[in-house]
């Protein structure tokens, strides 16, 4: 789905074209369920993630949902070791869409009357969004929410890029980030713009709003997550691991070039499934799957999470780029009109080894959500736009 760094801005490497995968495998269709089901309707998705297969992902992993059933397309391979393919039910890092579930808690708690979007920064936080033309005071939180801050993303700091994303990742890929450790970084870079006056996607505006949650709720983000969403759903293979670097299972792995041009025959491979997700934190930490991931988006998109004042808030879009009507970022959601003229909603997701989105129509009756478990090859928006408008 999205534009520039909607994808999750959690891979600092640009996911280029491709390596040849090693045993890769048939990709499977679930027959579509139901009375009416069309022959063959999917078959632009299935084509979708074989491409992304062919361009070396390893494997890829898509459900969709509408009134004719559920479909599950899968290509490649779950683990390039034991061949494995990759399963429906497997989880995945969902890594960025983790801020859909962050945005819904904090506009929950503006509905309940102990925050308003319109709050600072400071009052919530006082003095941590401060240094190098940093204000909180001038900052609110609808600011953080829909990436309007101008505040410097954490993930473009060239030191923590090169201990983080780069070859050094094996050497501290356990280790545990506070919240205050991550915006104290971006806290030594000059804001990238006048609060309001643009847009940019800043991974540092929901560690923030995950800190005010908090302050808010008396509470962690993490357990407020829990207890408003993945309860109330029952979203079973929904989790938020906080410092713990092993996946629940069922899972496959997760590879990555570590920033190395994967057209290169001397770059590697690298298994990098086990991570601390504390790099991340409330701007990318969270582990889900499929079915989840489109019983969440339905839901919030049908008004079951928000009452409507919310979800007005939520879905108020501003531009991401100047003149763009195509796509727009509202509270943690993003708007995209595809080719065909179809109108979705929802997330993407990039960390390391994992690319995932999930979409819903504004009716939510017809959902997708998508994984690639290779951070070097892109083309899940191929895929959105084969399911909705092939």
């Amino acid at each position: 789905m999205p534009v520039r760094s909607t994808r999750g801005a959690l891979v600092a490497a640009a996911l280029a074209a491709a390596v040849t995968a090693t045993a890769l495998t048939a990709p499977a269709v679930a027959a579509p369920t139901g009375p009416d089901a069309p022959t063959g309707r999917h078959e632009a998705t299935r084509k979708a993630a074989e491409e992304i297969v062919r361009a070396g992902a390893p494997g890829v992993l898509v459900q969709a949902r509408d009134r004719y059933g559920v479909r599950n397309v899968d290509a490649g391979v779950a683990d390039r070791t034991t061949g494995r393919e990759r399963r429906a039910h497997d989880r995945y890092r969902i890594a960025s869409i983790t801020k859909t579930f962050v945005a819904t808690v904090v506009l929950q708690l503006e509905a309940e009357g102990r925050l308003d979007l319109d709050d600072s920064v400071e009052k919530w936080l006082p003095g941590v969004v401060r240094g190098n033309g940093h204000d909180g005071r001038r900052v609110t939180l609808r600011q953080l929410l829909n990436h309007t801050s101008g505040i410097y993303d954490v993930t473009s700091d060239p030191a923590f890029q090169a201990k983080v994303f780069g070859p050094d990742f094996l050497r501290h890929r356990y280790d545990t980030w506070t919240p205050g450790q991550l915006v104290g970084i971006a806290m030594g870079h000059a804001p990238e713009f006048a609060p309001g006056a643009g847009w940019q996607y800043s991974n540092t505006n929901y560690v923030l709003a995950g800190m005010v949650v908090e302050k808010a709720a008396g509470r962690p983000y993490a357990e407020e997550v829990e207890r408003r969403i993945i309860r109330p759903l029952r979203l079973r293979a929904t989790s938020l691991p906080g410092t713990d670097p092993r996946m629940p299972r069922p899972a496959g792995r997760a590879y990555s070039t570590l920033g190395g041009d994967p057209a290169d025959p001397a770059t590697g491979v690298h298994d990098v499934t086990e991570l601390n997700p504390s790099v991340a934190g409330a701007a990318g930490e969270m582990v889900s799957d499929g079915a989840d991931l489109q019983r969440f988006v339905r839901a919030l998109i049908t008004g079951r999470l928000l009452p409507p004042a919310q979800m007005k808030e939520l879905t108020k879009a501003v531009p991401v780029e100047p003149g763009d009507g195509r796509n727009a970022y509202g509270l943690g959601v993003v708007r995209q009109q595809l080719s065909c003229g179809k109108e979705v909603w929802g997330h993407t997701g990039g960390i390391h080894g994992s690319g995932s989105v999930v979409v819903s129509t504004p009716s939510g009756d017809h959902t997708l959500a998508a994984n690639v478990n290779g951070d070097w090859v892109d083309g899940l928006d191929k895929v959105v736009e084969a399911e909705f408008c092939g």
